[in-house]
């Protein structure tokens, strides 16, 4: 199952693939650096998703004992 962040993090990945490769053709350097960025804050999405998933399991854990 994915949460939010998850889903947040590949979205945010795949727009930043889209940006940066169509700035690489364009020789647009803006728009290269912003898919560069999104895909930086994709990757922070899904730490985050990860994060809140080992809470949750710690917790399911922690309930069962």
């Amino acid at each position: 199952m994915m949460d939010r962040e998850h889903v947040k993090g590949i979205a945010d990945k795949a727009k930043g693939a889209i940006k940066d490769v169509a700035g690489k053709i364009t020789g647009d350097k803006k728009l290269q650096s912003e898919g560069k960025f999104d895909k930086a804050k994709g990757a922070v999405h899904d730490a985050a998703g990860d994060i809140k998933d080992a809470f949750r399991n710690a917790s399911k854990s922690a309930q069962r004992e």
